[in-house]
């Protein structure tokens, strides 16, 4: 194939996200020995691995509008699961309370069609504010998984001279419904969090998630072959990265780091990287998703935006952060409102709805993990641990040490030893919350819950659902 050879004599260089969706960071790089992952190790022995970076948002949808736009998914409005659709998997919802984005606010990929670049995307564009996609991509395939970049998919559609920047995504963590899917971890060798009973129903679904990671790293090794078959590799930076944890509850749709710390690595595979793209590097700062939208624009160079809230991790004058901030809001059906913040060793939480459980009603009710968890629950099976998860109301706070316990099942909001440090959390995440003017203060719009009551029927059950049926 001769249709890119020139790219990599270009100055500019491609910018190709991995996107892979509901993955822990459970790779050999990051110190896990249960399934190798050879393809993800060498991105990260050729650039940088981020060892804390999390997203701002433990589901896919407010994790995508936060990371496109390079702001928080609740500053720009969008951090309500699956918002501003009319119509969801071919099923009219009604007339939602469509969300727009400020004239001012564009997209990552609109910021590269105006430096010059072509930009494509593989996967899905499911961000909760209303977009053409002609203005975003040149190329448009809502397919998940790499293609091969034949045919004008991917990158073999740009025009020779120009320079890309690209979306591939994978289907990562929920590869567990592909038949072909190879079994290859073995049972013995799976470390079941305390959070979770030690039950072969539970093993076999963590075990189902490294098959599933050793799935992606074949991917990504296929992306790279074709890359190099392209003569694209020496040119073009690869950041990898997922929209939060695994599919297992305390994980995806939660904002414990289960649900949105995250692989994020950043590879430039050139023999002669720039400085600032240094081989084989670790990173322990804290990293927000939405720095990477400004970490892309600046390896291009192009501008970023003043109102942008993302950091360039690779400024000469960067300034690490001092704490991140995740958000949980109304997921389908369920209505909720939780916030995070992480420093350098802690974890905090704050529930702004505890008469409601951390297990409402969602998707993974018909799982059969689910179903055993509901079971052992109800039959006083669960260890003091294990059963906080299932009670019928929350605390209104709670505080984990991260370095003393990481699996963030010691609360110790309660704990007079600590009230100088919850004290000071609760001053960080209030100052956030009046800042950034965090929209998740404000109700939802009834004309919005009456689309998601319109889409969900029986299954949204939460006070403001009566309300609205009243009327």
């Amino acid at each position: 194939m001769t249709l890119m050879k020139d790219f990599g004599q270009m100055d500019q260089p491609n910018i190709l996200w991995i996107f892979i969706e509901d993955m822990n960071d459970w790779m050999g790089c990051y110190g896990q020995t249960v399934v190798p992952t050879p393809n993800i190790d060498r991105l990260s022995h050729s650039g940088m691995r981020f060892d804390r970076a999390y997203m701002p948002a433990g589901v896919c949808s407010p994790s995508r509008s936060a990371v496109i736009t390079g702001m928080y998914q609740t500053t720009i409005g969008a951090h309500h699961h699956r918002s501003s659709r009319s119509n969801f998997r071919g099923q009219n919802q009604g007339n939602y309370d469509a969300i727009h984005l400020p004239e001012s606010v564009l997209t990552i990929p609109e910021r590269f069609r105006q430096a010059g670049y072509y930009t494509f995307i593989e996967g899905k564009t499911d961000y909760n504010f209303v977009f053409r996609s002609e203005d975003l991509y040149n190329h448009n395939n809502g397919k998940m998984g790499f293609k091969g970049a034949r045919s004008g998919s991917d990158w073999s559609g740009c025009p020779e001279g120009k320079a890309f920047f690209g979306q591939i995504h994978l289907t990562g963590g929920k590869q567990f419904g592909n038949p072909n899917l190879e079994r290859v971890t073995d049972l013995s060798k799976v470390e079941v969090p305390p959070y979770y009973p030690d039950h072969p129903i539970i093993r076999d679904e963590i075990a189902l998630h490294y098959d599933c990671v050793s799935h992606t790293d074949n991917e990504v090794g296929q992306i790279l072959s074709r890359l190099d078959e392209d003569d694209l590799l020496n040119n073009t930076i690869i950041f990898l990265f997922s929209d939060h944890g695994m599919r297992l509850p305390r994980h995806k749709q939660f904002i414990y780091q289960g649900g949105h710390k995250v692989p994020l690595i950043v590879a430039d595979m050139k023999s002669s990287a720039p400085d600032c793209v240094k081989p084989n590097t670790v990173r322990t700062d804290l990293v927000s998703g939405i720095d990477i939208s400004a970490t892309s624009l600046a390896l291009a160079n192009i501008e970023m935006p003043e109102q942008m809230e993302g950091n360039n991790l690779l400024a000469e004058d960067f300034q690490p952060r001092q704490f991140v901030v995740a958000a949980k809001d109304r997921c389908d059906y369920t209505i909720d409102r939780i916030r995070a913040i992480r420093t350098q060793k802690y974890g905090y939480l704050k529930n702004f709805m505890t008469d409601r459980p951390y297990m409402q009603p969602q998707y993974r009710d018909g799982s059969n993990y689910m179903t055993l968890l509901h079971q052992m629950h109800a039959n006083g099976e669960l260890n003091e641990t294990q059963s906080a998860f299932w009670d019928v109301k929350r605390p209104v706070e709670e505080l984990y040490d991260l370095e003393k316990d990481p699996h963030e099942t010691i609360n110790l909001a309660d704990d007079p030893n600590y009230s100088s440090v919850l004290s000071e959390h609760r001053r960080i995440l209030n100052n956030w919350i009046e800042e950034s003017n965090d929209q998740g203060q404000y109700p939802e719009s009834d004309i919005g819950l009456r689309c998601v009551l319109n889409r969900w029927g029986d299954k949204c059950i939460n006070p403001e659902y009566a309300m609205l049926r009243k009327r």
